[in-house]
């Protein structure tokens, strides 16, 4: 039941101390001395002010109610309660109040910016380890928004949280002294901020409602963006880069009228904390004067701390509501680090160091949701051979590479390499010893040296290995003929080269990474058949090396592949030589006759 309350109305305050831990409660410390000594300063201001007006010619505790605890303890310590003596006292306790005021301030951005560093790092991790089927089922525009704009908005929701908490701690001091110094003057005063701050409730619930609007309205900007950057050439020739900018102008609307709602009732909360707080405190002071005929000399003091306690009650209304602003954003966050700890990957015991490259395939099958995608596939693909994939498109052809390459784990049945099952791997240890190469080849914004290494040190050994593989490649003689060699910036997706150099540049990375297994996932099926058949043939030289996978949309490619595996509707129809499936398998033949083949 304790867990319950704590998480309904301390879930956030639970999330940062999991983050946080005990340098919360620090925080807290600090902020708690800084009011205390500041009490203390305002405390001593009565019995200056019976000096000055020439009530006494030394400091007495007349009117401090329970906290002439202060003067009496100083006169204990000999200390004469003087005028000087009580303004040196007072300089003191203010002096002390600045130092603990800097030392709670820096350590809150100290806090502050290792509870940002925690959040990326916690953030990236999560999204490093993430399951490969989730990340595919998942918004990517959602992810790119809460790794970027997300996290300086749970930034500032931080900041804000803890400065109300600040905020409310400071009010307890000062509401303390006060009750201490006169209780029911106090006590009608807290009832009238409690009742003035019921008026603000429907406001706080408004902002924060509005708040998760915008981080969704950021999701779904953030998902027009990237597919506006990814798909510019396409919207770019085919003119629809204009009426595709007006859902992203939409987009930039809907979160700007939200932030315009918030900004109204921000400006309205302000407008009217301080006139209805000073309402409060004049009614108060009416009150004990006509009603319980109370002298004004009884409250004043009191009447000094709830001055003082009347700023944190506005900051903390300015506070929570700044919080209130970015909290859709906090949740958003909490939700999807959640997610990512749901899908984590689940890495097994076993770590290969060496491999030989025999894949067996058994009974497998494979769902997203319930879509059947593979339907009790086996396969043996020996070390060191050449298999193809074929089939229609949503065949199974991707997903079982995808098995293959350990990116997902099946329903039933099971992959091994070398006798041992993925799930018993470490699977990133496999995943070193296999080289991947897409239709659409990864590259860069980089140089080619760091392409194709992928950021190795430059050293002899490396820039050596860099040259074998490229030679491998076929893509050598054409680095060394440009200006700045391996150092040449390829800009963004690799611009300054052709489709052809692009996929020779991939396959010199993973040649590079000294793999065990090469996937070639319809490598070629985007270049023109020249450049197809260069590539082609530099791939047939490997042959032996390596345990080499094809995924394959023209058979032109395949003819040389020790095996042929055709799929259809997430089955295998057949498996054979080229030769043998163009006898003895009718849908590939079909694919045969529709390529001219």
């Amino acid at each position: 039941m304790l867990k319950n309350i704590l998480q309904k109305n301390f879930s956030s305050l639970l999330y940062f101390y999991r983050h946080l831990g005990y340098r919360i409660f620090l925080s807290l410390v600090l902020s708690f001395s800084v009011g205390l000594l500041d009490g203390f300063g305002l405390a001593m201001f009565l019995p200056l002010l019976q000096m000055v007006t020439g009530d006494s010619q030394a400091a007495t505790s007349d009117g401090m109610g329970g906290m002439e605890f202060i003067v009496e303890g100083l006169q204990q310590l000999g200390i004469p309660m003087t005028l000087e003596s009580v303004l040196l006292i007072i300089i003191v306790f203010f002096s002390l109040k600045g130092v603990a005021y800097f030392v709670r301030q820096y350590y809150n951005v100290v806090v502050r910016m290792y509870f940002i560093k925690s959040l990326r790092f916690r953030n990236i991790d999560g999204l490093a380890n993430y399951r490969y089927k989730a990340f595919v089922l998942a918004d990517s525009g959602r992810i790119q928004n809460t790794l970027s704009g997300e996290i300086e908005r749970v930034n500032l929701a931080y900041m804000h949280y803890f400065n109300t908490i600040q905020a409310v701690m400071m009010m307890l001091v000062y509401m303390t002294m006060a009750f201490v110094t006169n209780p029911q003057f106090a006590i009608l005063v807290v009832v009238g901020g409690l009742l003035s701050n019921l008026a603000y409730r429907q406001i706080y619930k408004r902002t924060k409602a509005i708040s998760a609007k915008i981080t969704r309205g950021g999701h779904r900007f953030q998902r027009q963006l990237i597919q506006f950057v990814g798909h510019f050439k396409y919207l770019k020739s085919t003119a629809a880069l204009n009426s595709y900018s007006d859902k992203l102008k939409d987009s930039v609307v809907y979160i700007e009228e939200s932030n315009k709602k918030i900004g109204f009732y921000n400006s309205l909360l302000s407008a009217t904390r301080e006139p209805l707080n000073i309402v409060v405190v004049a009614a108060v002071i009416l009150s004990q004067v006509y009603i319980f005929s109370s002298g004004l000399s009884g409250i004043v003091l009191a009447l000094l701390f709830f001055y003082r306690a009347l700023t944190y009650v506005m900051n903390f209304q300015n506070y929570w509501n700044n919080y209130l602003n970015v909290s859709g954003s906090l949740e958003n966050m909490t939700t999807f680090m959640r997610e990512l700890d749901a899908d984590t990957e689940v890495y097994g015991d076993i770590t290969i160091d060496k491999l030989h490259g025999d894949i067996e395939i058994k009974g497998v099958n494979f769902k997203y949701g319930n879509t059947s995608i593979l339907k009790n596939i086996s396969v043996h693909i020996p070390a060191k051979s050449s298999i193809a994939l074929v089939g229609e498109s949503g065949s199974g052809k991707t997903t079982l590479v995808n098995l293959i390459s350990g990116l997902m784990q099946p329903d039933d049945g099971g992959v091994y390499i070398d006798g041992m099952n993925y799930a018993d791997l470490d699977i990133r240890s496999l995943q070193r010893h296999i080289g991947y190469i897409s239709q659409d080849p990864v590259i860069f914004s980089d140089s080619i040296y760091d392409n194709v290494t992928l950021w190795a040190e430059p050293n002899e050994a490396n820039v050596k290995r860099f040259w074998e593989a490229c030679e491998k490649a076929a893509i050598a003689d054409f680095i060394r003929g440009l200006p700045d060699g391996m150092q040449t910036e390829l800009g963004n997706n690799g611009i300054q080269v052709s489709g052809g150099q692009k996929q020779r540049l991939s396959i010199a990375r993973e040649l590079f990474k000294d793999v065990s297994i090469l996937i070639m996932d319809e490598a070629t099926s985007a270049l023109d058949s020249t450049v197809e058949r260069e590539i082609q043939q530099n791939i047939d030289a490997l042959k032996g090396e390596y345990t080499i996978i094809i995924v394959a949309h023209r058979l032109s490619t395949i003819k040389n592949s020790d095996t042929v595996v055709v799929l259809q509707n997430g089955m295998i129809d057949n498996i054979g030589t080229y030769q043998y499936l163009s006898k003895n398998s009718s849908i590939f033949r079909n694919m045969l006759t529709l390529q001219d083949l």
